[in-house]
């Protein structure tokens, strides 16, 4: 009786153990329905920025730009600092300068654009469109000029980098002039039209790299924007870029500065109000190191977003403008690389790649729910000229060759027409998301699909906040409203095998000092790859089913093209 009980109980702990596995392997289910239009597929990811304006045409920095330019259908809008600070160009690490603006011994203004042309030129010969920062102070302007550029280093406090760049100027109407000057210059040398197809935006993050008060930094912005209109009355003004949007002084400053715009009195003009054409505000994540590993947390980022949003939906008058991420990261300082600061290690390889999914697909649906203008979130990376290979700075490739992350852009720029209805049974939803992020038992397989007149896509995700590898899972993607009998289907994969240049960098030795051979190997692994090769897939009545795998941090897009 014993021996039967025992053998009863260990059949029923095995097919507990059978039961468990084969729910282990159930497929993720995603469905698209290709029919059911949910927004426009607006290219919100094309915008691009970085501290270090001078990179713009050095080596590395033009070769990423070509990239970033050829993988976007639309023009990409580029945001840099530093682009009025006094100096002879000289780049360092969250610096850069122009000696725009100088002065005589008598104290006359002294204009020279031959370094912020060399920036602009850049862009414009590709394409791209400035997003134009009207800052900082240049020397001869400062109310508090010395001591003038930092010498900040990673690992340094943060304040170090706020020297006599970031005062008020001694003469608001010098810098008036100064800005009208750079706008009337930029029309003659780019032309009116092409001029009033960037943004204008005054400053960065005043409650951080602003040493005066707010009503001061409002004196600003509207001798700002006066000038600006001035010298091309259509050009497009905005502000105020402000960091930490969701907390207590980033929404302080950010309704301040709104209701200045709606209703507060002009410094130039006495009048009412100020010229607003965009709105721009930051949002970032905030990874931690536990036990070892790196857990991600892009709680906060959504949170600031959700706030911006809902701050300026609160003055009916604004409800339309644009509304620009100005900066939109995992977290706050691109030049902190990871052995300063440990907690950024997931910059090189797939983790940074399906966090930039995940987290865009609640952009578009926060958009979606708030009914706002959504029209673009700044990816603040770019790339490190002459520094150390794969050092975990945030950015886009490291010594010309492209990180993984840059290959999850490449795929947004497969992606466009209309956004399309899309559900998965492993996507958590976007409240949850918001309060706690993604960290529950099982990673998140979510998706963001697309459809144009005879192309759709659909990206797909495997994610989790903590930073580790995990084996591939099923997922049984069943799409809907195909309007073709016949499709060409090709699958684009960013995983540890696929378009990464840091595993193979790995695999190398990581060579600081790579060969002309290594190096030609690593930027080929750092190209958009696809697994395996396109397939032809047969329609039944607009329905479709593809089965395939991904492992935890990979992303897929799997193209269908008519």
């Amino acid at each position: 009786m014993l021996a039967a009980l025992r053998a009863s109980f260990l059949t029923f702990i095995c097919l507990i153990a059978i039961f468990q596995t084969t729910r282990a392997q159930q497929p993720a289910q995603v469905q698209v329905d290709f029919g059911k239009k949910v927004g426009p597929m607006n290219p919100a990811w094309a915008w691009f920025g970085y501290d270090e304006p001078n990179y713009t045409y050095m080596k590395d920095g033009k070769k990423l730009l070509s990239e970033i330019a050829a993988l976007s259908p639309v023009p990409v809008y580029v945001r840099a600092h530093c682009l009025l600070c006094t100096g002879d160009g000289t780049p360092a690490l969250k610096w850069g300068s122009t000696n725009a603006y100088t002065e005589d011994s008598n104290g006359k203004p002294v204009y020279n654009w031959a370094i912020v042309d060399s920036i602009f030129d850049t862009y414009v010969q590709r394409g791209m469109k400035p997003l134009a920062q009207i800052g900082f102070m240049p020397e001869a302007l400062s109310s508090n000029p010395q001591p003038y550029q930092h010498d900040w280093k990673p690992g340094d406090p943060y304040f170090k980098i706020i020297t006599g760049w970031a005062y008020p100027p001694k003469d608001y109407q010098k810098w008036a002039d100064l800005v009208y000057n750079w706008v009337r210059h930029s029309v003659e040398r780019y032309g009116q039209k092409e001029v009033e197809s960037w943004y204008w935006e005054v400053w960065n993050e005043p409650n951080g790299y602003w040493k005066g008060t707010m009503d001061e930094f409002f004196k600003l912005y509207d001798y700002s924007a006066d000038a600006v209109k001035r010298a091309l009355p259509t050009a497009r003004i905005g502000g105020l870029n402000i960091a930490g949007t969701s907390g207590k002084t980033g929404t302080q400053w950010l309704e301040a500065f709104l209701k200045h715009c709606a209703e507060g009195t002009n410094y130039v003009t006495g009048k009412k109000g100020s010229p607003l054409d965009a709105v721009l505000f930051h949002a970032k994540g905030s990874p931690k190191l536990i036990d070892g590993i790196v857990r991600m947390n892009m709680s906060p980022q959504l949170r600031d977003i959700q706030t911006g949003f809902k701050s300026v939906l609160a003055y009916p008058q604004f409800k339309n403008l644009p509304l620009i991420v100005g900066e939109s990261d995992p977290e706050g300082c691109a030049a902190c690389g990871m052995a300063t600061n440990p907690s950024n290690a997931y910059r090189n390889g797939t983790m940074y790649s399906s966090y930039t999914a995940a987290t865009f697909a609640r952009k578009y649906a926060m958009a979606d729910q708030y009914g706002v203008n959504f029209l673009g979130a700044v990816s603040w990376s770019f790339e490190f000229e002459n520094q150390p290979w794969f050092y975990g700075f945030r950015d886009l490739a490291t010594n010309g060759v492209d990180k993984p992350v840059l290959n999850v852009f490449r795929m947004f720029g497969k992606m466009n027409g209309d956004r399309v209805e899309t559900r998965s049974d492993r996507m958590y939803p976007l409240q949850m998301v918001l309060d706690s992020s993604i960290r529950g038992e099982k990673t998140e397989i979510g998706a963001l699909a697309s459809k144009a007149a005879r192309t759709a896509a659909v990206m797909l995700w495997n994610y989790h906040d903590d930073d580790r590898q995990g084996p591939a899972e099923p997922v049984e993607l069943q799409l809907t409203g195909i309007p073709a009998a016949n499709i060409t289907l090709t699958e684009y994969r960013i995983d540890n095998e696929h378009s990464n240049s840091y595993e193979v960098w790995k695999k190398m030795g990581s060579p600081q000092q790579p060969t002309t051979a290594q190096i030609a190997i690593l930027e080929k692994a750092g190209q958009l790859k696809t697994l395996g090769t396109p397939k032809k897939l047969k329609v039944t009545g607009g329905k479709a089913k593809v089965s395939l795998a991904l492992p935890r941090q990979a992303v897929s897009l799997v193209k269908l093209d008519w």
